[in-house]
């Protein structure tokens, strides 16, 4: 059949079509520990094998490929896998692929619900390419049953490999060797045995020098003090700085604190010994394991300090903390700024101390971290002055807060913006669902021979921008819809409860919880206080 160039046309011939559904699918490919050793599941692997796969199904389309990387297949919390779920929601993709069933879980329960109520529920089609498995293929009898044995069958091999690595990590520790990622802050991994520690030679005298102040004596502010204005880098910027750590999170302030030292003082690694096992996981979190069961192996690396100096430094420290206890007042009252109240200079939180049953605010910086740290400086703010100061900010701030939520009850105009919102969406998926209709109409004109594959890849290309367009406006909308409706409940539920208080408004830690971010002080005089709370409607009520 002779082949006619439709090039000019606005949109594709209206021909008589198959019905045949053009699927939109995800490509998951998952990567664990475990699996690190087999060049059969590599990521790049897992990719190649599916697409070879679906070159032969001109009925599917790959939208997206979504990556999780070094985590287990005995839980579903992996942020690859949960952004799949999200787009099967908003109907990004209706079709899932895997190299295998373990690619997909290695929890019995919860792949099976995928597999029999969550897939099924949202019209997912689902292929396993090594299992032989699709969803929407009529030979799937067989599978059926095989897939629950298979998934219990990945269930028990990830249970089994996690019970040999503990096996094995417990047999290491009780051997003596290090299993830990990172070293003890003051040695380093020998190069040629990941599992025995050496000495840090640039690290260690730090170490020495913690000790023998604590032995003499030097309480822990003032060994923080110390290494802040010497200058001396804690050991998370250590680590940064030899790249064995790049997270922020995890690289902190660069300023020395109290815990840290503290860690350090009452670690045992420093006199030879290896200490390990001090945590166990807990339903795949992490919890401190009593000291009794602690793995202690005497005598496996070299030691930093003496064992006398240790015993020194903590006699030294129960002392101080037991002439702490004798002296300590009357107990404090609870703190309702807890955690809110903060430097205007140099940002750091404000100390909350009690001198003769009287409270009050300073930052502590000049004196815990160095001289010149904080310019400001504010040395004695007392408690009473700031809760007049904040409460009067509060009231203010209520005022506004009830009066924008009555008018905003009574303003038609925000349910005005909802409907047009909801019709906005309304029209996008109207559009989507018009645009992937030609899709499949292209598709059958090329197989006919009415189009050139030049013309239908164009005219394809077209289509699948305008739909991915119309997808992304139509989740921006649902997101804004969604924001609006809880930003009006949210703010109406809030001011009514201030309402019911507003006849005897006092601070309380309910309120500032509800309220208040934070508090800055930059003086006596001059504080800020930062809501925690957007008013959205502020367009709407000025037009009211």
């Amino acid at each position: 059949m002779a082949q006619k160039s439709r090039k000019n046309i606005a949109s594709p011939l209206p021909v008589q079509t198959s019905g045949m559904k053009i699927w939109r699918a995800g490509l998951y490919v998952r990567l664990s520990v475990e699996d690190n050793g087999s060049r059969g599941d590599s990521l790049e692997t897992q990719q190649q094998i599916m697409e070879a796969h679906l070159a032969l199904c001109p009925d599917i389309e790959i939208v997206e490929v979504y990556i999780d990387n070094g985590i287990s297949g005995r839980t579903f919390e992996r942020p690859a896998f949960q952004m799949m779920l999200a787009d099967v929601e908003t109907g990004k993709i209706d079709c899932v692929v895997v190299k295998d069933l373990s690619r997909l879980g290695r929890n019995a329960i919860d792949s099976g619900y995928y597999l029999e109520k969550y897939f099924p529920l949202h019209h997912v089609r689902f292929i396993s390419v090594n299992d032989q498995y699709d969803s929407e293929c009529a030979d799937n009898s067989g599978s059926q049953i095989a897939l629950p044995l298979k998934n219990l069958m990945n269930e028990a091999y990830a249970a089994d490999i996690s019970r040999k690595v503990r096996t094995q990590q417990n047999q290491a520790m009780r051997a003596g060797e290090f299993v830990g990622s990172r070293p003890p802050y003051g040695y380093r991994k020998d190069p040629d045995n990941c599992h025995r520690l050496l000495v840090n030679e640039d690290t260690a005298p730090v170490v020495r020098q913690i000790f023998q102040w604590a032995a003499d004596g030097t309480a822990l502010n003032a060994i923080v003090k110390r290494l802040n204005e010497t200058g001396v880098p804690t050991p998370s910027h250590y680590l940064a700085s030899i790249g064995l750590i790049s997270h922020e999170k995890l690289i902190g302030s660069g300023k020395w604190q109290s815990r840290t030292v503290g860690k350090i003082l009452a670690d045992q690694v420093y006199t030879g010994d290896m200490v390990q096992g001090k945590t166990r996981s807990v339903r795949r979190k992490q919890s401190p394991t009593p000291q009794e069961d602690w793995i202690v192996v005497q005598d496996t690396h070299e030691p930093l300090i003496s064992r006398e100096l240790f015993e020194q430094a903590q006699a030294a420290r129960s002392k101080t903390a037991a002439k702490y206890v004798q002296n300590e007042k009357a107990s404090f009252t609870p703190n309702i700024f807890r955690g809110r109240t903060f430097c205007g200079h140099c940002g750091k939180a404000l100390h909350r101390q009690k001198s003769r049953d009287q409270y009050f605010f300073r930052c502590i910086s000049n004196d815990r971290i160095g001289p010149g740290t904080c310019p400001g400086d504010i040395r004695v703010l007392p408690e009473d002055d700031l809760i007049a100061t904040v409460l009067t900010i509060v009231r203010k701030e209520a005022a506004v807060i009830m009066g924008a939520g009555y008018r905003l009850k009574q303003n038609g105009e925000t349910f005005t913006l909802k409907a047009d919102l909801k019709k906005q969406i309304s029209l996008l998926c109207q559009e989507i669902e018009r645009d992937r209709k030609y899709l499949i109409s292209l598709y059958e004109n090329y197989v006919s021979g009415i189009l050139y594959k030049a013309e239908y890849t164009e005219l394809k290309t077209g289509y699948e921008q305008k739909i991915r367009a119309a997808t992304v406006r139509s989740q921006q909308l649902s997101e804004r819809k969604r924001n609006l409706e809880k930003n009006l409940n949210d703010y109406i539920e809030l001011a009514d409860w201030l309402a019911s208080a507003n006849g005897n408004m006092t601070l309380t830690s309910d309120l500032i919880d509800r309220l208040v971010d934070r508090i800055v002080v930059y003086s006596a005089l001059e504080i800020a206080v930062y809501f925690k709370f957007k008013d959205e409607f502020g367009e709407i009520l000025e037009n009211d």
